[in-house]
């Protein structure tokens, strides 16, 4: 009851602000960047010249404008797991075969009017043009002014948008300042505009956050209420992503209330938790021998990531809601799959004396070492242990049992 006291007398609803009326912050530290742009190590400069060219020469999203160009994650998290210069190559060698050129939009995009096609995919060229015109005419090439003038400014800021299609964007933005890489950030900011969608209102609006029917702690605990949850029996015939429009079409308040639910009165403690959560989802949805890991819900979990290193880099204001939206995203993504039971029997408990070591072999040398989505998550994993130290060896464990089981993903 005293958690439920401290959130609602305030302004009735869940709030960003302390008692002393100060932005309430996710203090953790900062992840080490990797300079590539000047690091004269030839490992670096490798990945620092792939980069380049992936961005000069394939879109940001291709086959008919549905898919994403995942080629700067797997090539951020296979260098940061110690790639080889031969590995580097092969991995965008064999990712960009199914890129696609840059094609022209229909417009050029101006400063007057960069707002009025946002979540036109069509206009992917234009608004990374713009963005690079800005970077060079207006703030020195200096990548992170462009980035706080673009996403963080107006009633309705671009970094509330940024879990639109499938939270690509944020990921992104993620690897641009982990690798301080223009280019990257250059595209996430393309990402964040033509891949603004409905989502960003839960955040803009702060008539959706309001008193939920109860509040929880544990967003692992939230996620199996969920999934026992009768109300949410039979409302798709099978599990798709599709299926998230027509739950915040015909079912907004249901979601919103477990949304809302989530208890944030500490916030480091809780995005803890939330990282838990998100290895969780991946590996101990997936019965032994099934080998089913979900493509949709591994998002979550690169996703939350990206949530770990943007946080100590933006404003304080934006941490409560930044989080929030990878709630969001989370509970609208698990629901959509029909709420696949969260067992934890489902991870292995012998690790066979093998550690991080072995993680990172499979992770490069495996037949899935150019499967960005595998090596991202796997990365996510180890990187989650390193944040909040792993004492018993849990997030090994789900690390352990995802490189043994791995067979490809379902959909």
């Amino acid at each position: 009851m005293a958690s439920l006291l401290s959130w609602m007398p305030v302004v009735n609803r869940w709030v960003a602000r302390d008692e002393k009326n100060e932005f309430r912050a996710v203090d953790i530290p900062p992840v080490p960047v990797h300079h590539i742009e000047t690091d004269p190590d030839k490992r670096a400069r490798c990945v620092k010249h792939l980069l380049k060219a992936n961005h000069v020469n394939h879109a940001i999203v291709y086959h008919h404008l549905q898919f994403d160009n995942h080629l700067p994650h797997i090539l951020c998290s296979a260098y940061l797991l110690g790639a080889t210069e031969p590995q580097l190559h092969t991995i965008y060698d064999e990712e960009s075969k199914q890129l696609e050129p840059w094609r022209a939009s229909p417009s050029e995009v101006i400063e007057d009017d960069w707002r009025d096609f946002l979540g036109d995919k069509r206009y992917q060229r234009a608004y990374v043009d713009f963005f690079e015109d800005a970077l060079a005419l207006k703030f020195s090439y200096d990548w992170k002014q462009v980035v706080d003038h673009y996403l963080f400014q107006g009633e309705q800021p671009l970094v509330h948008g940024l879990i639109g299609g499938l939270g690509h964007p944020l990921i992104h933005l993620g690897y641009a300042y982990e690798m301080d890489c223009k280019e990257i950030a250059m595209d996430a900011l393309g990402l964040a505009a033509v891949q603004y969608n409905f989502l960003h209102k839960y955040l803009d609006d702060k008539s959706y956050t309001r008193p939920p029917s109860f509040f929880c702690d544990s967003p692992l605990e939230l996620l199996n209420k969920v999934a026992s949850d009768k109300r949410f029996d039979g409302l798709f015939e099978k599990p798709e992503f599709e299926n998230i429009d027509k739950l915040f079409e015909e079912h907004e308040d249901l979601i919103l209330d477990y949304w809302n639910a989530w208890d944030f009165s500490d916030p480091v403690k809780q995005f803890e938790k939330s990282q838990e959560a998100a290895v969780s989802l991946l590996v101990a949805t997936v019965t032994p021998g099934t080998h089913a890991y979900n493509f949709f819900i591994v998002h979550i979990l690169t996703t939350s990531h990206a949530v770990r290193v943007l946080l100590p880099v933006i404003p304080a204001k934006f941490h409560v809601n930044l989080v929030r939206g990878w709630w969001l995203l989370a509970l609208a993504v698990y629901i959509s799959l029909l709420r696949p039971k969260i067992d934890p029997d489902n991870v292995e408990s012998d690790l066979k004396g093998r550690h991080w070591a072995h993680v990172e072999y499979e992770a490069l040398n495996s037949p899935y070492a150019t499967d960005s989505h595998y090596v991202k998550a796997i990365r996510a994993m180890r990187d989650a242990a390193r944040t909040w130290g792993d004492v018993h060896e849990r997030y090994l464990a789900a690390a352990l049992t995802f490189v043994d089981n791995f067979r490809g993903w379902v959909f």
